[in-house]
């Protein structure tokens, strides 16, 4: 018995276990480490830079793409809800562990532990409302767009849904962490558009590099269920 539980926890992870295991790697890295801003390049007096996260978030749409086209659209809302349940748990246990009170020995490094970690509840709910409402539309939209043009262009689904779910997230995530209730709304509006744009278009410039691994992913993740079907048959005529 103690053999075959050593079995079952040695056994190899499913594709789709991977899969899975990269998203939440990519939601937590974005989540804990993306506030870092690096300069990307000037132009004339401006200078443009973006989060650290920009590196991460197209990989978490593509891995969308992947699922649906693959598993279906349960599958991708099912992956999509515990990412959300994720976030928040981080949310909520960053601000309970910077509210307590540090040992003696941890003392001289908690302001640098509460500068990573603390968030304030505006940030971490312009999060979780631009995670929920991105990642919904990205999968909607691909599933729509599928539907019309079944299983061809792979490409122009993945694109077109990532533009669309990373212009939500963008808005949303920026409106709420950065809108200026002091100002009046002209000037909101010209501040966040000046960020919203570039940050957007940073975003898609990834998210296009990448498609060759969303083809790549698809591909390696339709080897299993290829070499499933003749067993289905067989277990039929079995039967």
């Amino acid at each position: 018995m103690k053999l075959r539980k050593m079995k079952s926890f040695f056994a190899p992870l499913t594709k789709l276990e991977i899969l899975v295991g990269l998203y939440i790697f990519c939601l937590f890295g974005a989540e804990t480490m993306g506030f870092k801003m690096v300069p990307l390049f000037q132009i004339g007096e401006m200078h443009f830079s973006t989060s650290v996260a920009i590196f991460l978030l197209p990989f978490i749409f593509s891995i969308n793409d992947m699922i649906i086209e693959v598993y279906g659209i349960k599958k991708a809302l099912a992956v999509m809800r515990l990412g959300f349940v994720i976030i928040a748990l981080i949310a909520l246990f960053s601000l309970f562990f910077t509210l307590l009170p540090p040992a003696e020995r941890f003392a001289p490094f908690n302001d640098a532990y509460n500068s990573v970690f603390g968030f304030s509840i505006r940030v971490s709910l312009a999060s979780l409302v631009a995670f929920g409402v991105a990642q919904l539309t990205d999968i909607l939209v691909f599933q729509k767009i599928r539907s019309k043009l079944g299983k061809k262009s792979l490409w122009l689904r993945s694109n077109v849904s990532n533009a669309i779910g990373l212009m939500a997230d963008t808005v949303i995530f920026i409106t709420i962490a950065r809108y200026d209730f002091g100002a009046d709304v002209a000037n909101n509006v010209q501040y966040l558009v000046g960020l919203v744009l570039p940050y957007w278009l940073f975003k898609m410039c990834m998210s296009v590099l990448i498609t060759p691994l969303t083809y790549a992913g698809v591909k390696w993740l339709k080897k299993d269920k290829v070499k499933q079907q003749p067993r289905e048959k067989e277990g039929r005529k079995g039967q």
